[in-house]
């Protein structure tokens, strides 16, 4: 009988969540992630394979606890316009979206089964932000909603990579953004 596990794999991997979200996936040696999550490398290896099997567990976390709830939230909303208000206040607020922005740029243009994750969560967005009803159903959001989506994640890249995190900007880019896209009847 092997020795029992000293070390929560979901609070690491959680960890391992916010650190791929702040910096890129080669920016990220083996020996950051053993010295930041306090694992040892044989266990990083026995339990998850690799530095990519750490990452899509760190992913699919990511997914399931920043990106679903914000997606519920938006599917939930009375109509576009609040889900719309709900997303921007998110995207531009907060972190949660950082982790698939970085592997939507960074790794699924070479790794196919990130590709796959990222391509399902930006479907998702796109149907949480499409009218009830629309033609062609979740399988095909119709173009504004499409751009929406692209819009709504591009707020957060502008926040994140201009360093632009005070409240004041932040802000003054949801306002901007809710006037023109979702203004209040």
């Amino acid at each position: 009988m092997g020795r029992p596990r000293g070390f929560d794999e979901t609070e690491v991997v959680r960890s391992a969540a916010e650190l791929f979200a702040q910096r890129s996936y080669d920016g990220i040696s083996i020996d950051d992630l053993v010295t930041r999550l306090g694992l040892h490398r044989n266990s990083l290896y026995k339990t998850f394979g690799s530095k990519r099997g750490l990452y899509l567990s760190a992913l699919r976390w990511s997914l399931e606890h920043d990106v679903a709830p914000l997606i519920d939230r938006m599917s939930d909303a009375a109509d576009t316009p609040d889900g719309l208000r709900e997303a921007l206040d998110t995207a531009v607020s907060g972190s949660g979206l950082d982790l698939l922005l970085l592997a939507a740029v960074e790794q699924a243009p070479v790794d196919g089964e990130v590709a796959g994750l990222v391509g399902n969560a930006f479907a998702a967005l796109d149907a949480a932000l499409a009218p009830a009803g629309h033609p062609g159903g979740a399988d095909t959001p119709p173009t504004p909603i499409v751009a929406l989506t692209a819009l709504l994640l591009g707020s957060r890249i502008r926040i994140r990579s201009t360093g632009s995190q005070t409240t004041r900007t932040a802000d003054e880019l949801r306002a901007a953004l809710v006037q023109h896209l979702a203004p209040r009847p």
